[in-house]
């Protein structure tokens, strides 16, 4: 099977600006904790980062239905190369005042007398970040259909998800905690520099990949329409709506545990940096070893068989999480929790590109996002709110493994809601052409 080199420049891209991403994930918790060990203050970091997905994914999926995205892909790239750059120079030029990585991990630092600035660049960096990565991986995801057949999709989007995974956690965790040991803000002036790599290489794809839009499905010419319209699309699609909804339940419990991780790793599991970026290549090998036999396990199972699976599976990682203090205990079901998660987005985001209409694709991927993705932010806050609330009862220990529990007990609820909404019967329905294109 041949995937052509357009998708392969676009799945480089990927792979270098996870690397950066991977970078990123140790390398902003652990300055933040560099500056506060408040946990509404670390979660609130995890908040503004996921907010956009809340805030600006409907517009975002109009705009990605007006413009070429391959473009605007590009673009959000380089908007994320001159944040991060920003954010690097600061660092740099305030590093002198803050703790070394062994005694933030220790608890032993000292507040700087600058951290309420500090706490400022670091909100609205990821408020800036947050708000691009909207734009661009909802231009990103509506670009594969035009690049890979449709038969090839589930492939695809595997080849590109393991490769994502190896960067974003087995590869730029343990070499964040490296970077951040020689100095504070080299993680971010690297991530910065794979920002600028993956947007040429997308600025490189040839083609044009503005949407394929007819004079019959023109509809709506204004803003306001065109969102209304992918809107209702969505809701009225029997098999969506539902799944999106289970995502935002998924998301959301998964942030209301990571929003205080950073703590959990350092006070609970005892950590360093380097130990908390080794501690993700669990993440990693799960997602890589989903991305490779998803579509077999999916073959075996069927698709709705799966997903139910993916739920279950989540709901024992995060229990399991929650109780441990062992590195070893938590990197499996780091690995485990991964391998489902891949699973789930192989399934899912494979039937969205094949069944939406590309005219849509754009403003009903964004529609879907801004419902599974949405909850983010809303479940960053549920973490960071529970933990302080908690801690003067039950302590500090105690409050921190408290989200896990909460996720997972959430998890199983939602299993209830997705059985007879989102079962291969249902997925078999929805593939029947009366079902592809719902009225708006």
């Amino acid at each position: 099977m041949r995937l052509g080199s357009r998708y392969w420049k676009l799945w480089s891209a990927s792979v270098v600006s996870n690397l950066g991403d991977g970078i990123s994930t140790i390398a902003y918790p652990w300055l933040a904790s560099a500056v506060t060990r408040n946990p509404v203050h670390i979660a609130a970091v995890a908040v503004v980062t996921r907010l956009p997905w809340l805030l600006f994914s409907l517009p975002a999926g109009v705009i990605t239905d007006r413009v070429d995205r391959r473009k605007l892909a590009a673009s959000m790239d380089v908007v994320r190369f001159l944040a991060t750059l920003a954010v690097a120079f600061v660092v740099l030029a305030v590093q002198p005042d803050l703790a070394n990585p062994d005694d933030v991990a220790a608890g032993l630092a000292d507040v700087p007398g600058n951290a309420s600035l500090l706490l400022g660049v670091i909100y609205v960096a990821a408020l800036l970040l947050g708000t691009a990565e909207v734009l661009r991986d909802n231009s990103a995801q509506t670009l594969m259909p035009s690049v890979v057949e449709k038969e090839h999709l589930e492939v695809a989007n595997g080849r590109l998800w393991g490769a994502e995974m190896v960067m974003n956690s087995f590869v730029g965790p343990p070499v964040a905690g490296i970077l951040i040991a020689v100095a504070f803000s080299l993680p971010f002036f690297v991530d910065a520099g794979t920002f600028a790599i993956a947007a040429a290489l997308v600025f490189l794809i040839a083609g044009d990949f503005s949407p394929k839009r007819t004079s019959e499905h023109s509809g709506s010419t204004s803003f306001w329409g065109e969102m209304k319209t992918g809107v209702a699309w969505l809701w009225g699609h029997q098999l969506f709506r539902p799944m999106a909804i289970a995502l935002g339940i998924l998301n959301g419990s998964m942030m209301m545990s990571l929003a205080t991780f950073v703590l959990f790793a350092q006070e609970i599991l005892s950590l360093d940096a380097t130990g908390f970026g080794l501690l993700t290549t669990g993440v990693a090998a799960g997602g890589v070893l989903g991305s490779l036999i998803a579509h077999r396990v999916t073959g075996r199972l069927g698709q709705g068989a799966t997903l139910m699976l993916t739920i279950l599976g989540s709901a024992a990682a995060s229990v399991v999480s929650g109780l441990t203090s062992s590195f070893w205990v938590f990197w499996t079901m780091g690995l485990f929790g991964s391998f489902v998660g891949v699973a789930w987005n192989v399934i899912t985001v494979s039937l969205r590109q094949s069944l939406i209409p590309d005219y849509l694709l754009g403003r009903v991927n964004s529609v879907y996002r801004f419902l599974g993705w949405g909850m983010m932010p809303v479940g960053s806050l549920i973490g960071g709110l529970l933990v302080a609330v908690v801690e003067p009862s039950l302590g500090r220990e105690w409050a921190l493994r408290m989200p896990w529990l909460v996720a997972a007990a959430t998890t199983l609820a939602l299993f209830a809601y997705a059985l007879p909404r989102l079962n291969s019967t249902k997925i078999d329905e929805a593939k029947a052409p009366a079902d592809v294109a719902p009225s708006s």
